[in-house]
């Protein structure tokens, strides 16, 4: 039995295959080595009846995580695995490198990365060529979910938010600015708070306030990762991955054509494209 796992901050998309064929699936919190030790990773193992019943029968497992950027984090992940897993060999990459194979396969791409987090890089086929991004949630992820989490309850918290949108935000989150700011600073895993106000963006599409504030993301995160990238590799194919460039496509699409880039492929769920490639 082999298991592909893809994991942004937020979900991890489990799928476990016997001979090419998926025999089950599941999704848990997101499995980030940067933000959760081996103690809660195991926890969250732990909690899926799926994974403990077939823990023993699965042999490889291919897993694609956010944060697991550095070879240590990458030794860590695999070992805290390997202790649930026990028959299993594991190999760890991280999460744009994962979403570099599930576009590109064997051919060469500039790969944007537009989820809970943001991030972009030149595939030469094999593998991801070095870049100066993924400063995450507080210095980086221009563009994702979590960053427009964050200029959503800054709106909010100036009170710039037009009065019906903050109408359907109290109404909806019955949050005050005492609590925002204890969950944001005082809090873990912040980054995952920010993330949860994505829906409130897709609810909302058609409101006009809404519209200027993912232009104005998409455009800082085009200037930021793929304007360098595409200067750089004249020619190449852009490709994008996650779930804010899928369900905000039309916007993303606008901004492209803007910079007069032709966006070739929009992946939602990576993992699909990964079982593929990993289980035939």
């Amino acid at each position: 039995m082999v298991a592909v796992v893809y994991s942004g901050s937020k979900t991890a998309f489990w799928k476990l295959t016997q001979n090419g064929k998926v025999v089950a699936h599941c999704n848990t919190t997101g499995i980030n080595p940067t933000f959760v030790d081996a103690k809660m990773i195991l926890q969250i193992l732990n909690k899926k009846i799926v994974l403990v019943n077939h823990a023993e029968n699965i042999k490889k497992i291919y897993f694609f995580a956010a944060g697991a950027s550095s070879a240590e984090r990458k030794i860590e992940l695999a070992n805290t695995l390997s202790s649930f897993f026990r028959y299993s060999k594991v190999f760890v990459e991280n999460d744009l490198f994962g979403a570099a194979k599930a576009a590109c396969y064997e051919q060469t791409g500039i790969v944007g990365m537009l989820g809970s987090g943001s991030n972009c890089a030149y595939f030469d086929g094999k593998k991801l060529l070095n870049n100066c991004f993924g400063l995450g949630y507080i210095l980086g992820d221009e563009g994702s979910s979590n960053y427009f989490g964050k200029v959503l309850l800054k709106s909010f918290l100036s009170k710039t938010l037009p009065e019906d949108l903050e109408t359907k935000f109290v109404r909806n989150f019955n949050l005050d600015r005492p609590q925002i700011l204890e969950r944001i600073y005082n809090k873990p895993q912040a980054n995952i708070f920010l993330t949860s106000f994505f829906d409130f963006f897709t609810q909302n599409i058609k409101h006009e306030y809404i519209l200027k504030l993912i232009d104005e993301g998409f455009e800082k995160y085009f200037q930021t990762y793929v304007l360098p990238m595409a200067t750089k590799y004249q020619g190449e194919d852009i490709h994008f991955v996650g779930k804010v460039a899928a369900e905000l496509e039309e916007q993303l699409q606008l901004v492209a054509d803007r910079h007069q880039l032709k966006i070739k492929t929009i992946i939602k769920e990576p993992i699909l494209n990964l079982l593929k490639h990993y289980t035939n």
